[in-house]
């Protein structure tokens, strides 16, 4: 799929649009998207912060401190709770989770992060690139 592509939470309340292609698409293993998902993992889209934007509603943000010691802004729609994407104050990225695009099919997976905090019951493709924590330079 080509850019632009679209996505949103469940209820239809928030929507979002990017007009950029995907930078890497990987599942990320750390603690925060294990607790964001209710399991082992969430499956991301990284895209430039500039080529993100919402489009409808407003999102609800939760910050927490990231092991990089900097602050991370993770967005959900507060009327069903569908996390939707996570920012850094800052930072030229976006993480979107894949399965709030409209049609997430396309994505093709590059790899996992935080593979240090990943569950033993979590399958992790041997064949794929795999990082410890966040790549450095990413974050």
């Amino acid at each position: 799929m080509t850019a632009p592509f679209e996505g949103g939470c469940r209820c239809g309340a928030v929507r979002y649009t990017v007009s950029a292609e995907p930078l890497a698409v990987m599942n990320c293993h750390c603690r925060d998207c294990q607790y964001a998902s209710g399991g082992g993992f969430s499956t991301v889209a990284v895209v430039p912060a500039a080529a993100f934007a919402v489009t409808k509603g407003a999102p609800k943000p939760f910050t927490v401190t990231g092991d990089s010691g900097k602050e991370i802004t993770r967005s959900f729609c507060e009327t069903c709770g569908t996390p939707l994407y996570t920012q850094q104050p800052g930072s030229p990225l976006a993480i979107i989770k894949a399965g709030t695009l409209d049609d997430p099919s396309w994505l093709t997976l590059g790899g996992a992060l935080y593979t240090s905090s990943a569950q033993p019951w979590s399958h992790i493709d041997p064949a794929l690139m795999q990082f410890e924590k966040m790549p450095p330079g990413a974050g």
